[in-house]
């Protein structure tokens, strides 16, 4: 290519590729990639959230999708220049499919496209009614017995569900199931989103009350609605409880508390689901075509059972039943387990003058939440980026732009300064007989959580009481219990009014074989991680999310969860993918995961 402007640059490239696809030669297509690249797709070409590597993978897809999703229109999106940085170009992208638009960003390295996402953002014909497309609200004039916004809302909840059946089913209201819940509400697909507790929020407002987002402020906006500037930057969990019942109204969602279900089944000859829910004891059948597990990126509570347990005289609980520390002021308490929540708990109950020992059974990474959010997040998520023109959706589309197989690349040099940042911290630590780690390759806490979802703690203050002593330290492997005491492996006996196994949990698709069956479960197979062939993520290599937010081998079955950045970013490809079914498009998934481990 000529070395002219950066922007000249950028346009010929652009007007390549659309060259190329426009006329379906492949070949040349796939000739612009380099040959350590990656295209990330969100569901526009794919129909799928899928990244294929190197020309021959630009091929592949093409190949099976180029004639039916027809991508093209590449432009330098409008009011964005091109930069270049290190001999690389970046520049941020739109386009169109035949049946959508979307948005991506786009790297070029040594004149061939080095990275490229490409994202769905609405379809056309379908288009979300918002800005221009705004509903009215009022409607001016005068007509006889006409019903008010607020009624004909009252008329929609009551019959949603017993006389209208909903095109989608959403099993689980936290904040994975409201976002869903809230794009689908945009999008004009009727569902209905279940949970079983009082009120929204009650997921988070049922927790130890020193709960709180490890995330910022910045990271954890919902769709739509983002947090207001005087929103405190770690969010307390009433807070957040409070937050997402308010959004619940306000969206309109049609959440249905107090309802869970005991039953589903799929017909493969009618293509629904039959999806039994016990609303407040009344027994209502619902028949959706779609149905959405929102049950939260883990699965069920690992409880762990050890010998002595039915002989124990004291409590024995799991990290998500533990309501607070009040009731065991002076009590002795294990905590089985050294990551997030352990650390809360631990902290919580010595501030409640508890005697407190942490068994950590693995190393554990930790990252101080400070050195986090300045180097780690600061230039994507922060006032510092919000000031530098990266708002939440840039900043979201800047991560998603980075493929799974070299982001450890990007990852591992931020925490190579925390570590020598916060030296003399580690280094307390390690006295106290911590097992640290920082992942397997050393690219700490995102790969940590994308790979596996844990072995890591968010430092905000728990560490420091271990340093000291004042929240004690044992190592090893439980072996059993004595009536009033957990004894490890090695023989150190641990007396105990209380044990908190924060064990962690599951994989998603326990919920799938609990609510419909093991078989179903086992079709779909684990939930999480990326095939890394690291620590609790077996290959082999996936290149996304195993199962989430995409089409799984269970016809018409989805999988939703993740922190509040995943559940706001990937919400809507999600509702995309929904909604192009409830409207009979043409939807050709390429690349459907296949299963390689069942849990």
């Amino acid at each position: 290519m000529l070395d002219t402007t950066v922007n000249t640059q950028t346009q010929e490239m652009l007007d390549s590729l659309n060259a190329a696809l426009e006329s379906g030669d492949v070949a040349r297509a796939a000739a612009l990639f380099a040959t350590d690249s990656y295209w990330r797709d969100l569901v526009a070409v794919s129909w799928n959230l899928k990244t294929v590597e190197g020309p021959a993978g630009v091929a592949d897809m093409l190949t099976h999708q180029l004639a039916q999703t027809r991508p093209g229109k590449f432009e330098i999106q409008s009011g964005e220049i091109p930069t270049k940085e290190g001999g690389v170009i970046t520049a941020w992208v739109t386009f169109e499919t035949k049946t959508g638009r979307g948005w991506g960003l786009m790297r070029i390295r040594e004149g061939r496209i080095w990275t490229l996402l490409t994202a769905l953002q609405e379809l056309k014909g379908f288009e979300e009614n918002r800005g221009t497309r705004r509903p009215m609200g009022a409607e001016h004039g005068a007509r006889k017995n006409r019903l008010s916004w607020k009624e004909r809302r009252a008329a929609e909840e009551a019959d949603l569900g017993y006389g209208t059946q909903p095109y989608v089913v959403v099993i689980g209201g936290g904040q994975g199931g409201i976002a869903l819940g809230a794009r689908l509400r945009q999008l004009g697909v009727p569902a209905i989103v279940l949970d079983k507790h009082d009120r929204p929020g009650d997921q988070w407002r049922s927790r130890y009350k020193s709960l709180c987002l490890h995330d910022p402020i910045w990271y954890d906006h919902l769709p739509y609605i983002k947090f207001p500037d005087n929103w405190p930057v770690f969010t307390p969990k009433d807070k957040v409880g409070d937050w997402l019942e308010m959004y619940t109204k306000v969206m309109e969602i049609n959440y249905w508390t107090r309802s869970e279900v005991t039953r589903a089944s799929y017909d493969e000859t009618s293509g629904k689901w039959t999806v039994e829910v016990n609303r407040d004891g009344e027994t209502v059948t619902l028949e959706p075509t779609q149905l959405v597990l929102a049950t939260g990126m883990s699965g069920k509570p690992n409880m762990p059972e050890f010998p002595g347990m039915e002989t124990f005289q004291g409590t024995i609980q799991h990290s998500s039943h533990h309501q607070g520390p009040e009731a065991w002021e002076g009590k002795k308490v294990v905590v089985i387990g050294s990551n997030n929540s352990a650390h809360d708990i631990c902290a919580a109950l010595w501030e409640s003058d508890a005697d407190v020992t942490m068994v950590q059974r693995s190393s554990t990474h930790i990252v101080r939440s400070d050195s986090l959010m300045e180097i780690g997040l600061g230039a994507l998520y922060s006032e510092e980026a919000l000031a530098n023109g990266v708002t939440t959706e840039k900043a979201d589309m800047i991560f998603a732009s980075l493929p799974y197989k070299i982001m450890h690349e990007f990852q591992i040099p931020l925490y190579e300064q925390m570590r020598e940042r916060d030296a003399e911290f580690y280094a307390g630590l390690e006295k106290a007989g911590f097992d640290l780690d920082w992942g397997d390759d050393g690219s700490g806490l995102f790969l940590k959580y994308l790979r596996r979802g844990s072995g890591y703690y968010i430092d905000v203050g728990a560490s420091q009481l271990i340093i000291d002593g004042a929240v004690k330290l044992a190592k090893g492997q439980v072996d059993h219990f004595e009536t009033d005491a957990v004894v490890l492996a090695d023989g150190t006996r641990l007396p105990a009014d209380l044990v908190v196994f924060a064990t962690g949990f599951g994989s998603m698709n326990g919920w799938a074989a609990d609510l419909i069956s093991q078989e179903v479960a086992d079709k779909i197979g684990k939930v999480w991680g990326l095939g890394s062939d690291t620590t609790k993520d077996p290959g082999p290599w996936e290149g996304e999310q195993r199962n989430m937010w995409k089409p799984t081998q269970q016809e018409h079955l989805w999988l939703h969860g993740g922190n509040l950045h995943q559940s706001r970013h990937y919400s809507l490809y999600l509702a995309l993918q929904l909604k192009a079914r409830m409207e009979g498009l043409e939807t050709p998934v390429y690349g459907l995961q296949e299963v390689h481990h069942l849990s």
